[in-house]
This record gives structure tokens, sequence and C-alpha cells, in this order.
């Protein structure tokens, strides 16, 4: 049976080209916050565990909600206008948490003021909306990076590594889910097409960007979907095929109290994540070794892989902001971009199958 390694190697990051003028190390990187909700609350909340980082700006549609941000937690510039957010010269980095439908003019007006961008999930509502935020960045020479935490979470990092590895097999099948219930009014965010409202935007992004983890991009995907009388999906399944022969299955839902788990089966055994899947605590390797009878097989003695996680996870990817902005790279090799507008055309496929569409997608020009 295939036991993990004992001496594993650090989690380094190998850096990508320098293309900016690195920040200056004798100070924390400056944040301005653009919005008020609860995802910006959580984040900062985060950068409060990290000496690196102070939130220096937030910003509101309103005066009176930006106020009482900056009040309950002590920043000292806030804004009751996006734009004057942006602009302030003591922010070096914007946090984008708008809602999906409003990122395209939220990061696109941060990169127009010269600011390097960390934009949440989804990072736009189309692919190609994601596309012409790219483009802008890299002609500007300016740092954007989507806020898929998940992506440098230490624990799915060491996965990730172990994988490539080849310590635990190849990959074969990967499964992920996760959703909860959504008990609001059809106003919400999350049950408005306006605001780019539906499971797979809000939650189906995650169980999709840690299949494209451990498989890449597939060449095959299928999806059904149950709509809300708005025209958003309420809970979506979708199976994806790969070049390789590998498969993945992966759901989301706002409609019921789903497990939140994953796992990776490899032909030398298994891999399980509890819930919540996309920040865990640790996973579990569960070696196995062929029976004489076909099919039957002898599972060995799960051995957990754990690492040390700083907060809810939030500060990792806000670390490696700090790491990219301080070498004076513009984007980061563990959130690459191709691979966040790679993802968005999945999830433009997967709507287009199931019938979900936004005003976004009835512009065809590219970043409409």
């Amino acid at each position: 049976m295939t036991s993990l390694p004992d001496d594993l190697p650090p989690l380094a990051v190998t850096p990508g080209p320098v293309r900016a003028q690195p920040l200056p190390a004798d100070r924390p990187v400056r944040w301005g916050i653009l919005a008020t909700g609860g995802i910006a609350r959580s984040f900062v909340a985060e950068l409060a565990l990290l000496e690196e980082c102070e939130v220096a700006a937030v910003g509101s549609r309103r005066q009176e909600s930006a106020d009482a941000f900056a009040r309950e937690y002590g920043v000292p510039a806030a804004y009751g206008d996006y734009r004057r957010l942006v602009e302030d010269p003591d922010v070096d980095v914007v946090y984008v948490a708008t809602p999906h439908a409003l990122h395209r003019e939220h990061v696109e007006m941060a990169l127009q003021a010269g600011k390097a961008v960390l934009c949440e999930k989804a990072f736009t509502l189309t692919a190609a909306e994601s596309g012409h935020l790219v483009a802008l960045a890299r002609e500007r020479g300016l740092f954007l990076m989507e806020a898929m935490w998940m992506r440098c979470h230490p624990v799915v990092r060491r996965l990730r590594q172990l994988v490539a590895s080849g310590a635990l097999g190849e990959v074969r099948q990967v499964r992920a889910d996760l959703g909860f219930v959504v008990d609001r009014a059809e106003t919400d965010r999350l049950l408005d097409p306006a605001l780019g409202g539906g499971a797979l935007l809000d939650m189906g992004v995650y169980p999709l960007t840690f299949a494209s983890l451990f498989l890449g991009e597939p060449s095959r995907i299928s999806a059904v979907a149950t709509l809300s009388s708005a025209g958003v999906d309420l809970d979506v399944a979708v199976a994806l095929g790969y070049d390789s022969g590998a498969v993945a299955a992966v759901t989301a839902t706002m409609t019921a109290w789903c497990p939140r788990t994953a796992s990776l089966a490899t032909d030398l055994g298994r891999v399980d994540l509890p819930g919540p899947f996309h920040h865990p605590s640790g996973v579990t390797w569960t070696p196995y070794q062929a029976g004489r009878v076909t099919g039957s097989a002898e599972p060995g003695r799960p051995q957990p892989v754990h690492e040390e996680v700083l907060g809810r996870g939030y500060t990792h990817e806000a670390l490696e902001v700090v790491r990219c902005l301080r070498s004076g790279e513009t984007e980061s090799p563990l959130v690459p971009l191709d691979d966040t507008v790679a993802l968005m055309r999945q999830m433009d496929a997967i709507r287009a199958q199931v019938g979900v569409r936004y005003d976004a997608d009835h512009d065809a020009r590219p970043g409409g």
C-alpha cells in the first residue's frame, strides 16, 4: 500500500515574472476595501491578523455605511464614493467585494486609477468580461488576482503538491459539492439575476475550481439545473470529462443542506476532504491494495494531512497578494489569470446549457 512521504518539502511558491515596481518592504501593504458587505467584513477581520497589512480606506455607495464600517474596524478614511476610494494615494491595492454583476465596472475603475486589485469570485459574469479585465491589467502592468482563497489554502496546496509528485497515484475521479439553504427575498443578490445571482457563480465556482486544480480544463461538459421563477439556478449538477479519461462530478445548491465535501479517487486510493471542503482543516488519504477477486480491495490505514492555517484562511490569499506586490509580480502563480478566465468559460457553457442568462450575455463585444 502507498504511504505518504515522510519528509514533505516546504510549500514554496515559484515566483512569476517581475513586471511592476515592487512595493517597499519597510511598511505594511495598504488596502482599500471597496464595499462593506459580509465578505468584506470577513476579509478585513482576517487582515487584522497580519502585520504585513493595514486597511487604509473603505468605500461604499453610502457615506453612512462607509463611516460605520470605518468605526467598527478602525479604518482611517471612509468614502461614500467608490471612485474616491480607488484614487486615494494611500491605497496600494483595492479589494473588490461588490456583487458579481458589478465586478467588471469596479475592477476597471481601480485599474484605470493605477491600483493593484484583488477581486472576489466569481470574477465577473462572463468569460468575455474577465478577458477584458485581464487584458487591461496586463496592458497597464498592474497586479490583478481573483480572490479564490481555496487556491492559496495551505491544505489544498499540500494536496496539489502530493498529487503532482505522483505519491498518490493518478487522479481518475473528482467529486465536490457546495451549498446551503438560501431563505431570502428574491431581491437578495444570491437570487437576483441583475446582480449575477444563482448557485453556480456563488457556490459552484468552488467545486469547479477544485476539479480544475487536479484535472485541468475539461473537454466535455454536461449540466442540469433547477431554475427559479426569476431565471437563476437554484440547484445545478455538472459532469465533466477530460482528455485523460478522468471524470468529475460537481454540484451546488441554494435549496438544501448538502454535505459540502469533496474527494479525489486515484488508482492507488482515495483522498477525502470534510466539509467545508474549500477551506479544510485537514484531509485524509486512504490507500488501497487490490484483492485477489476482481473489483475487491482492502483499504489501508487512513493517513491525515494537516497544515497550519491562519484564521479561517483568507489570510493566505492576502499574504499571496503581499508577496506578489513586494516582488513586483503582476500575476499570482497560485491563482493564474488564464485559469480564472478558463473557469469563467466553463461557467458560460454551463449557463448556456441550463438556460441562465445575464444582461452581460447580450453584448457580443469582447468585454462588452
